[in-house]
């Protein structure tokens, strides 16, 4: 598939998904006025892996994913296909989990959009485990390896990885509470960093960066998020994570 007809495709759904929330506005929705929330991700978090148009045209077609629906508990959940000025402006609160490859433009609309007060919860995984139904290098497959070097240098902090680690899933104490991690990366303090303030947690897992006025947490790894495994415990390091956008 080519960049050209993924793009066309990825706004199709996207219309898709505007023409759904009207339909729930118009039979009256919640009464519970929800903080708007942009999702900028390559994990099949709002639509499911190969979902094709047809599938989503069809009523019921298939259960919104655990992460999908806890996203959506709490906020007016909006899918990005980008993080252009443009498709940011307005927004308070960003979810970036496994993204693609960010373009020098983007790099730079998202470190303004945060220094100007924005907050964002950022996956960043180096190396992805969650299991895909694609071959490496299908355009359709989460990135395994992310690519956020340009922001990350912005904000003071590169990602590291070792590649010696146990390949098992562990548990790991949290901000918030334990959660699960396999193969993790960890954050360290690069050079650079303007008006960016970051702690790290004890095993440089997680990073909370204060940047001008707004904030930035950050995970090195995303086995949280794995969408086929919506455990209590998973529900639970989402939930706390989440607080810390408010």
């Amino acid at each position: 598939m080519s960049l050209l007809n993924k793009a066309a495709l990825l706004s199709a759904f996207l219309l898709l998904a505007g023409c759904a929330a009207s339909e729930e506005e118009a039979r009256g929705g919640s009464d519970i006025e929800k903080e708007p929330v942009g999702l900028f991700t390559s994990l099949p978090i709002y639509w499911a892996e190969g979902q094709d148009i047809a599938s989503m045209l069809e009523s019921n077609s298939q259960e919104p994913s655990w992460v999908r629906s806890l996203l959506e508990e709490r906020y007016d959940l909006t899918p990005l296909d980008t993080l252009e000025k443009d498709a940011i402006d307005g927004l308070d609160r960003l979810v970036i989990a496994q993204p693609r490859a960010l373009a020098p433009s983007e790099n730079l609309a998202l470190d303004e959009w945060v220094r100007g007060g924005g907050r964002a919860l950022v996956f960043a995984d180096p190396f992805l485990t969650q299991h895909s139904e694609f071959a490496l290098g299908d355009p359709r497959r989460p990135f395994d390896v992310v690519l956020v070097s340009p922001i990350l240098a912005r904000w003071g902090l590169t990602l590291e990885f070792d590649d010696t680690q146990s390949q098992d899933e562990r548990i790991v104490a949290g901000p918030d509470g334990d959660f699960p991690v396999q193969l993790a990366g960890r954050f360290a303090p690069g050079d650079g960093g303007e008006d960016a303030r970051c702690s790290l947690s004890s095993d440089a897992l997680v990073a909370d960066c204060a940047i001008g006025s707004g904030r930035v947490l950050l995970v090195a790894d995303a086995a949280v998020l794995d969408t086929e495994s919506g455990d209590a415990q998973r529900r639970a390091a989402l939930s706390g994570l989440l607080k810390r956008l408010n």
